[in-house]
C-alpha cells in the first residue's frame, strides 16, 4: 500500500477517535458511517454506526481506566479498517481527505501526543532530541572538549 494512503488511514483513525470525545460526535459518526458503508457496497449505515458506538464505549472505558493500550487498540482497529477500505478503493482517498478536512480542519496543527523516552547505557556527549516539528532556529551547545557527533 502506498505510504500516502497509510498516512491518510492513520490520520483518519486518529481524527475519528479524537472526535469520539467531542460534542460533534453524532455528526462525525454519521458521516464516517456513510463513508464506510459506501466502501462496503452496502447501504447499511446503521450497522456501521453501531460499530462506531461500540468503539466509542470501549474508548471511554479505556480512558476512564487510564488504559492507554485500550485507547491505542481502538485507534489501531479503525486505522486497519480505513487502510483496507483505501486499498480496495484508492479513489476513496479524496472523499476521506474531504471528510477529515471538514470535521477536523486543523488536525495536523492540533494533534498532541505524549512521548516518553528513556535513554540509558553508553555515554552521550551531545544532546539527544526527539521532535515531531521544529519551527525556527535551534542552537545546541555541547560542553567544551567533548567530541561532536552527528
Amino acid at each position: 500500500m502506498e505510504p500516502e494512503l497509510v498516512a491518510l488511514a492513520t490520520a483518519g483513525a486518529t481524527t475519528l477517535v479524537q472526535q469520539m470525545a467531542t460534542d460533534g460526535w453524532t455528526a462525525v459518526r454519521g458521516r464516517m458511517a456513510a463513508f464506510l458503508a459506501r466502501r462496503r457496497g452496502t447501504v447499511d449505515e446503521e450497522a456501521v454506526e453501531g460499530e462506531l458506538e461500540v468503539s466509542r464505549a470501549d474508548l471511554v472505558a479505556a480512558r476512564q481506566e487510564g488504559d492507554q493500550d485500550g485507547v491505542d487498540g481502538v485507534t489501531t482497529a479503525w486505522r486497519l479498517r480505513l487502510q483496507r477500505s483505501l486499498r480496495e478503493d484508492p479513489a476513496a482517498a479524496a472523499e476521506l481527505r474531504a471528510l477529515l478536512d471538514e470535521v477536523a480542519p486543523d488536525r495536523d496543527r492540533t494533534t498532541v501526543r505524549d512521548v516518553h523516552n528513556t535513554i540509558s547505557g553508553g555515554v552521550h556527549h551531545a544532546p539527544v532530541i526527539q521532535v515531531g516539528f521544529v519551527s525556527g532556529n535551534s542552537t545546541f551547545h555541547t560542553p567544551p572538549g567533548r567530541p561532536h557527533s552527528g
